[in-house]
C-alpha cells in the first residue's frame, strides 16, 4: 500500500480539505517500512473517518538519520540565526494562510469547536512561531571576568536532534510551542504526534515544505506512543526529548531516555489546578472564568481547574451560577456555531471519565449537576460538579481530564491554601479576589509553576509555562524555553601566561 491523500468535506466553506496520511521524513511523505495503519475517529459521532500510517522503530531510525544529516549540512551551525528566523517567520505566515484547512482537520479528529481552534489555539500557535523567529538571532552567551590572563566566554549551542512528543488535546498549538524554540536555537526535529488527533499535524508538513525548510529539519512520524514514541525516547542519537502528556507516560519517557544516552528531557505533565474564589471577588466574572477553566474542551486540559474552592460567604451564589452554566451545555458538531460543549476525544477517554464519575458517586460525593452521558451520539459527557467531597477521594486527588470538577467550601485563607497545595501536582493555580495583597501573598505560597489572578489558566507564548512536583520539569514558552534546547559551552583563552 502506498502513501495516499485523504479528502474530507469542509462544511463551512462547501469544499474539500485534503491531507496526506503517510509519514513525513527528509522533506517528503513516505510509507512506513513495515506497513501498519491506525484508525482515526470523529469523537462527535464515534465513527472512523480515515486511517493513517503507523511508524515504527525503523521509521524513527531513518528520521533520525535525516535529521542528523540536515543538522550537519543545512541547519544547525551552518545556517545563521537570521536565516533561521526568516524561515520560522515564513512558516508563521504560511500557517496564517492555511489556518482554515488546518482548523477543519483539527475539528474533525478532536471534536473541538472550529472557531475556538482558530481564535484561541491557532492564534497562540502563530504568535508563538513569530515570537521565536525573533529570538533566532539573539541566542548568545556571556563573557565572564576571570584572572587578567584569561579571556572566558560561553556559547549556547544547539543540542542536535530533538524529539518532540505532542499530545492529543492541543496538537498544533503545542507543536508550535516545541518547534519554535527548537528551530530558533538550531536543532532539527522529529515530531511524534498523538495517533488520536494526527490530521492537522500531517497537514502541517505541507507548510514546512512551502515555507522552504531544508529536508530533514522537521520530520513527522505518526504511530503509537508505545512503539514510535518509545523508539524516539530510547534512540541514542536523539539528544533531547520534549514531552507533553500524562504523568504516567512522562515517567516512562524519562526512564527510556535515561536507559539510552542520558538525553535531556523536558516534561510538561498532568495537573489538578485549584481555583480559589474569595468572597470579595467579582463573582460573575470569577464563575465565568472558572467554568471556562473546567468545561472548555470538555476539561481535556492539563491546567483544567478541577478543584474549585469557594469561600463560604459566596458559596451558594457561586453554586447556583455554576449549575446554570453546566445545564446550558449543548453537544454537536464542532462546525456548528450553536454547539456549547466538546466531546471527549475517544471511547477510551469517555470510559475513563465515566469511571471517575462513578467512583465519585460510589465514594459518597454529591452530584450537584451532570453525572452522565450527554446526548445519544459520540463521546459527550455532561458537565459535572461534585460537592460533599473529602481530600482522599479519587475525584479530588487524581487528574480526570474531562468536564468534571469538585466544589469545596472554605472559611479562612489558611484553610484554602493548605487544601490547594494538598496535591502531588503543581502545574497552575487560579485566584479570584479584589485584594491585591492577598493575591500576591497566595501567588508566593501556592506550589505551582503558573499562577493566574482573576483569569483562568491560559498560557502566553511570552511567559514560561511548566510545573512543579509531578507536573514535570523544564519550561515551554518564553525565553526560558530556549535553555532547554541548547548546550552551554565554556571557552577559556590563555592571554600570555607562561609556565
Amino acid at each position: 500500500m502506498t502513501v495516499h491523500t485523504q479528502q474530507f468535506d469542509y462544511p463551512l466553506f462547501k469544499g474539500k480539505v485534503s491531507v496526506n496520511t503517510g509519514l513525513f521524513i527528509d522533506g517528503k511523505y513516505v510509507d512506513p517500512l513495515d506497513r501498519h495503519d491506525i484508525e482515526v475517529f470523529d469523537p462527535t459521532t464515534g465513527k472512523v473517518i480515515t486511517t493513517i500510517a503507523a511508524g515504527g522503530k525503523k521509521d524513527v531510525d531513518r528520521a533520525v538519520v535525516a535529521a542528523q544529516k540536515a543538522f550537519k549540512t543545512t541547519w544547525g551551525k551552518t545556517v545563521s540565526g537570521t536565516q533561521r528566523g526568516h524561515l520560522i517567520r515564513k512558516l508563521a505566515e504560511v500557517f496564517e494562510k492555511h489556518q482554515d484547512e488546518l482548523a477543519a482537520l483539527e475539528t474533525l479528529d478532536s471534536g473541538k469547536q472550529y472557531f475556538h481552534v482558530k481564535a484561541m489555539d491557532f492564534a497562540n500557535a502563530i504568535e508563538t512561531l513569530k515570537y521565536y523567529a525573533g529570538w533566532a538571532d539573539k541566542i548568545s552567551g556571556k563573557t565572564i571576568e576571570a584572572e587578567p590572563h584569561k579571556f572566558v566566554y560561553t556559547l549556547h549551542e544547539p543540542i542536535g536532534v530533538v524529539g518532540c512528543i505532542v499530545p492529543w488535546n492541543f496538537p498544533i498549538m503545542i507543536l508550535a510551542w516545541k518547534l519554535g524554540p527548537a528551530l530558533a536555537t538550531g536543532n532539527c526535529v522529529i515530531v511524534k504526534p498523538s495517533e488520536v488527533t494526527p490530521l492537522a499535524t500531517l497537514k502541517f508538513a505541507e507548510l514546512i515544505q512551502e515555507a522552504g525548510f531544508p529536508p530533514g529539519v522537521v520530520n513527522i512520524v505518526t504511530g503509537y506512543g508505545s512503539v514510535a514514541g518509545q523508539a524516539l525516547a530510547q534512540h541514542p542519537d536523539v539528544g533531547k526529548i520534549s514531552f507533553t502528556g500524562s504523568t504516567l507516560t512522562g515517567r516512562k519517557i524519562l526512564h527510556s531516555s535515561g536507559d539510552s544516552n542520558l538525553k535531556r528531557v523536558t516534561l510538561e505533565l498532568g495537573g489538578k489546578t485549584p481555583n480559589i474564589i474569595f468572597d470579595d471577588a467579582d463573582i460573575e466574572q470569577a464563575v465565568k472564568w472558572t467554568a471556562m477553566g473546567i468545561f472548555h474542551h470538555a476539561g481535556q486540559m492539563c491546567t483544567a481547574g478541577s478543584r474549585i474552592f469557594v469561600q463560604e460567604g459566596v458559596y451558594d451564589k457561586v453554586m447556583a451560577a455554576f449549575v446554570e452554566i453546566a445545564k446550558a451545555a449543548k453537544p454537536g458538531s464542532g462546525f456548528d456555531p450553536n454547539t456549547k460543549i466538546d466531546p471527549v476525544v475517544s471511547k477510551t477517554q469517555f470510559d475513563r471519565v465515566m469511571g471517575y464519575i462513578n467512583a465519585g458517586k460510589e465514594s459518597g460525593a454529591t452530584v450537584a449537576v451532570g453525572g452522565g452521558q450527554l446526548g445519544n451520539e459520540g463521546y459527550f459527557v455532561q458537565p459535572t460538579l461534585f460537592t460533599d467531597v473529602s481530600a482522599d477521594m479519587k475525584i479530588v486527588k487524581e487528574e480526570i481530564f474531562g468536564p468534571v470538577g469538585v466544589i469545596i467550601k472554605f472559611k479562612t485563607e489558611e484553610e484554602a491554601l493548605a487544601a490547594a497545595n494538598d496535591t502531588t501536582y503543581g502545574l497552575s493555580a487560579c485566584i479570584y479576589t479584589k485584594d491585591v495583597e492577598r493575591a500576591t501573598r497566595f501567588a508566593s505560597a501556592l506550589e505551582a509553576g503558573s499562577i493566574f489572578v482573576n483569569i483562568t489558566s491560559g498560557p502566553d507564548w511570552r511567559v514560561s509555562f511548566g510545573g512543579f512536583k509531578q507536573s514535570g520539569f523544564g519550561k515551554d514558552l518564553g525565553e526560558y524555553a530556549l535553555e532547554g534546547y541548547t548546550n552551554t559551552k565554556a571557552v577559556t583563552l590563555n592571554i600570555g601566561q607562561k609556565l
